[in-house]
């Protein structure tokens, strides 16, 4: 692909300013954790794990774009590594809310496993469907949409489990000052989550140039939104409740 010095300093920046974000991210919920009651400290764990997962796999990308398509890049870059960083953080950032929202015994275990599944399956067939994505060695069009749409059948039952997890999590904090913040965590899902897979039909574009490119500005601005920012939120809510609950940190 030719793109031009404009387009290929866009990414490079914007996939650097992702593994910053992740980077800073990292460090501010390793500090806090201590804000937060024991029992909701596994949140916060999470995001850690998930943010020296996406720090690593933006960092990577970001080295693979400029040696694909540097003064001397060989033009080989994938998106199946992003997928398989998703595959360790979408189950966890499902399952972290769970720790702040008040659910426990039963519901807990229940809505565990079905974001898990729901999860993994989602990421799964997305990844085998960009082998498929135009531009690519392997393109195919029908086979591409088709594996797109069965990844976007199990992002509607997560959109589901996540609506009612919230709804629950909402009453459950009916007389707490977090309750706005906490609130704000299902729009931000909704836009966040929903960017992927516009950015998944990018290539339908004419210019695909311009579609890798938009694809790209895109998974990354995804990913500082439904990681960074969603944990950021669940870390204050944590740390709100907590503090009516009596707690101080030590």
């Amino acid at each position: 692909m030719d793109f031009t010095i404009s387009e290929f300093n866009l990414v490079s920046h914007v996939l650097t300013l992702g593994y910053a974000v992740m980077a800073a991210s990292l460090i501010f919920f390793i500090l806090t954790i201590k804000t937060n009651l024991p029992k909701y400290r596994m949140s916060s764990i999470l995001s850690v794990v998930v943010m020296v997962s996406a720090l690593l796999l933006l960092f990577e990308q970001q080295n693979q774009w400029v040696e694909a398509f540097g003064p001397e890049g060989t033009g080989n870059f994938s998106n199946g590594f992003r997928y398989l960083n998703w595959l360790i953080d979408v189950p966890m950032l499902l399952i972290q809310i769970l720790f702040v929202v008040g659910i426990a015994g039963a519901a807990f275990k229940k809505y565990l496993t079905q974001f898990a599944t729901f999860g993994v399956l989602m990421i799964l067939t997305g990844y085998v469907g960009q082998f498929y994505e135009p531009g690519t060695e392997a393109a195919d069009l029908v086979m591409w949409l088709v594996w797109g749409a069965v990844s976007t059948v199990f992002y509607i039952f997560v959109l589901v489990l996540i609506t009612r997890v919230i709804k629950e999590g909402k009453a459950n904090m009916a007389k707490s000052k977090a309750l706005p913040l906490f609130a704000f965590i299902l729009p931000l899902f909704y836009v966040s989550w929903t960017i992927y897979p516009i950015a998944y039909v990018m290539p339908l574009l004419p210019d695909l140039e311009f579609a890798l490119v938009s694809q790209q500005v895109l998974y990354t601005i995804a990913d500082i939104a439904s990681k960074a920012i969603y944990g950021v939120i669940l870390q204050f809510v944590s740390s709100i409740l907590s503090q009516e609950q009596g707690y101080e940190e030590v």
